[in-house]
């Protein structure tokens, strides 16, 4: 995939050291340069909604409103049929909400309790971004990826993060935390998602019409 034009310089809305990585990889082979917002003294937004697409745009928003670049975020979790879609938007922060300890050992240990009665084991894994040129940008960009699996009632793998090692993928016979982060890029649903958004950012057309992304790869004249 060609690098989007301009060249983009972004902040990041996250400071989580597993999504920083993931983004790190897809974007920087892409020609976008990332910047995590802890890096530039951002301090997380809120997240007081209830859909992943409300939440990313506020961090969007308040990373861009902070630094005055254009800022990239992500909403993400699992949502799991029998448990009318939970944890959901609360995925991170699953254990925490119900009194117990905020950490993903926790996380997957209250996802496991939760499933014991229900034969029903699907799950999938959402992502949405969003990229907005500004803080007030009114047509920001928005991906979306799915990823469907499984939960397993022990977890499997070392790699990944949050609830990658319950995660089982069928067609691909293992779990997220099995797989490499090359691997795991290329089936994810934040991978999915990122792909959608690059896809987005090569027509040329949207991002000249009026509402332009600063190329600060560039001293200004």
């Amino acid at each position: 995939m060609n690098a989007p034009s301009p060249a983009l310089e972004v902040v990041l809305a996250s400071d989580n050291a597993g999504k920083l990585a993931e983004f790190g990889a897809i974007l920087g082979a892409a020609g976008i340069r990332m910047h995590p917002q802890g890096e530039l003294g951002v301090a997380p937004a809120e997240e007081p909604h209830l859909t992943f697409v409300e939440n990313a745009l506020a961090k969007a928003r308040h990373a861009s409103r902070q630094t005055g670049l254009p800022a990239l975020a992500d909403d993400s979790g699992l949502c799991v049929p029998a448990l009318g879609n939970a944890p959901g938007v609360f995925s991170a922060r699953w254990s925490a909400i119900a009194g117990g300890v905020h950490s993903d050992a926790a996380n997957n240990a209250r996802l496991v309790t939760q499933l014991q009665a229900h034969d029903d084991r699907r799950a999938c894994f959402v992502a949405v971004l969003v990229l907005v040129r500004h803080a007030e940008d009114p047509v920001p960009f928005i991906a979306q990826g799915l990823w469907h699996g499984e939960i397993l009632a022990q977890p499997r793998g070392a790699r990944g993060f949050g609830y990658d090692p319950l995660f089982y993928v069928p067609a691909l016979g293992c779990t997220a935390a099995e797989l490499s982060p090359a691997d795991k890029n290329r089936h994810s649903h934040r991978g999915r998602a990122l792909r959608r958004l690059l896809q987005e950012l090569q027509d040329d057309s949207l991002l000249d019409g009026g509402l332009h992304i600063q190329d600060h790869s560039r001293n200004p004249s």
